[in-house]
């Protein structure tokens, strides 16, 4: 028992000494005290002030698990649940899940390990540049006097920016490790939006520009992550579809056309070579032909160059991000001088009087990035019936709860009830305005996932009309909630939606890369969508006649049993 009992007490302070080396091997021992106010800012943990560093430190300390090394501890339901089906796990049976048991399957496939989140933040601009896009990096090497040689890679200009990173935060008397605001004083509120846009996180609203650069730095790690994975990603589905497209294009063609390929690749064909041999030849050879490797002419084709994961990514975002400005500018094309004035109003951009429609739409992609200021006339009007009676009748407002009570009120008498009211409580300005904010921001994030779903068509139309959008003829009730939750999407966030990133939606345009297979095998584009096209077809139909043999064989078994 004696023995036991000493070697229990060994085991404790072993344990007790490990634990003491980490916590004083932690990054944020190191920090300088503004650097430990910063961090607890970021995450919103109050701390004293005046605050010894000692104070400070035990603060960082006792929320660094959950805001570092698990942030998801701190998740709902539905995001655990969402972030598992992203990973491509089964998620069948998470409605009966305890919530703790999804965070375990959540840290089981988490993107890294709790040691490596630890280590991370011992250099942090090892990782914290790889989310800027191109133009980001130049504007800071300009700005600081950095030399970069032409042409201005990627590579190099992080490199440059790296190397300096020290150098440029001593200069300006700031501290490095966990950066101030200094390392951002090139970006525009618009770059900070663009930003968590492009990585699907919420732009603090109302916000500030303090706010929206805490924000970003608070996030910068989970989307160095996620963006490492999307890349690679996405760099597996274009090689997969890649591989896809050239066999089916390679057993499409006839012999003579293989033959020509192989003429004007220089490929020897021996005399007598029979077409499966050929088509052996042409695959062997494609490799080489087409730069068919892992860093190769694939990776660079699709904007996945995996050199480097960062490369990859900046190229995908600028791909992704062209195409969700112009998805937006065709949104924008259609809307209403309302619409675009509320989309101005709620960005606190001044409108001159007499503006003209196209001026206005000028305006509105101008602005397409820019976070809106918070609570306007324009929070009601995608709000559901349930939601609007219920804010009225805990307004604390007589005649807002009148009408709430008035079961055959229209949307447009709640919504001009419900801004009235809160137009009074932010008159008074106190608690009745701090119970109105607070009930909009639990309303408005419970209706994040199934705005529209309780509309009925008559408000989905008149939602549209709103917007100057006609419904289209035939329409169902989920294209019209479709329809409607693009446009509300668009005129809350701009050009993307905070629910998912740009990456997950490039992986949509895979399919899109016909041209360039088609360009490489100096065929046309048209031509190579129609052989694929027919090899298809011919493969079906010949799956058909075996299905119809094997039918007719067992039916003739049949008869003669």
């Amino acid at each position: 028992m004696r023995v036991a009992k000493t070697l229990l007490s060994l085991g404790l302070l072993a344990n007790a000494a490990l634990a003491s080396s980490w916590f004083s091997n932690a990054p944020y021992n190191r920090w300088h005290e503004t650097e430990l106010e910063r961090w607890l800012s970021d995450h919103d943990v109050p701390y004293p002030t005046p605050a010894d560093r000692k104070e400070l430190e035990n603060l960082v300390q006792k929320n660094w698990e959950t805001n570092v090394a698990e942030p998801y501890r701190n998740w709902d339901t539905e995001k655990l649940t969402s972030y598992l089906k992203q990973k491509g796990i089964d998620t069948k049976e998470s409605a009966e899940d305890t919530r703790d048991s999804l965070i375990n399957r959540v840290k089981s496939a988490w993107y890294e390990s709790e040691d490596k989140a630890h280590g991370a933040y011992a250099d942090v601009k090892d990782w914290i540049l790889d989310t800027w896009t191109d133009s980001q990096l130049k504007a800071f090497c300009d700005r600081h006097g950095i030399p970069v040689p032409q042409p201005r890679k990627r590579d190099t200009l992080l490199q440059k920016v790296r190397e300096n990173y020290e150098t440029v935060a001593q200069k300006l008397g700031e501290t490095a490790a966990y950066p101030g605001n200094w390392l951002y004083e090139t970006w525009t509120e618009s770059d900070f939006k663009e930003w968590l846009d492009t990585h699907g996180i919420p732009a603090p609203q109302p916000t500030t520009r303090d706010k929206l650069i805490a924000t970003v730095r608070r996030n910068s790690r989970l989307a160095y992550l996620r963006m490492q994975e999307q890349s690679e990603r996405t760099r597996k589905s274009s090689e997969e579809a890649y591989n896809a497209l050239t066999d089916k294009l390679i057993d499409s063609w006839s012999e003579s056309q293989l033959k020509e390929f192989c003429d004007k690749n220089g490929i020897n064909v021996p005399q007598g070579t029979k077409l499966n041999h050929l088509r052996a030849l042409v695959r062997k050879h494609r490799a080489e032909i087409l730069g068919d490797t892992v860093s190769g002419t694939v990776a660079s084709a699709f904007g996945a160059a995996t050199s480097s994961v960062g490369s990859a990514a900046s190229k995908a975002t600028d791909a992704a991000s062209q195409t969700a400005q112009e998805a937006f500018d065709k949104a924008v094309d259609s809307w209403s001088d309302s619409r675009l004035k509320g989309f101005l109003d709620a960005r606190g951009v001044p409108v001159p009087q007499g503006t003209k429609t196209e001026e206005l739409r000028a305006l509105v992609r101008k602005h397409a990035h820019r976070a809106a200021s918070g609570w306007n006339a324009w929070t009601w009007d995608d709000l559901s019936l349930e939601n609007l009676r219920n804010y009225l009748a805990s307004s604390g407002n007589a005649a807002a709860k009148k009408v709430a009570e008035k079961s055959s009120a229209t949307r447009d008498e709640l919504v001009e009830a419900a801004k009235s009211a809160y137009a009074s409580a932010s008159s008074a300005g106190g608690s009745n305005y701090a119970s109105a904010t607070s009930y909009l921001s639990r309303a408005t994030d419970s209706a994040k996932a199934s705005v529209f779903e309780t509309w009925s068509e008559s408000e989905l139309k008149d939602y549209l009309d709103s917007y100057g959008i006609p419904a289209p003829q035939g329409s169902t009730l989920n294209e019209l909630r479709a329809l409607a939750r693009r446009q509300h999407m668009y005129f809350k966030y701009g050009t993307t939606t905070p629910t998912e990133t740009i990456y997950a939606r490039l992986r949509e345009g895979v399919m899109d890369t016909w041209d360039w297979v088609a360009s490489q095998l100096r065929i046309g584009g048209d031509a190579a969508r129609k052989k694929a096209d027919e090899a298809a077809q011919m493969t079906e139909n010949a799956k058909e006649k075996a299905k119809e043999k094997v039918g007719a064989g067992t039916t003739k078994a049949h008869k003669e049993l």
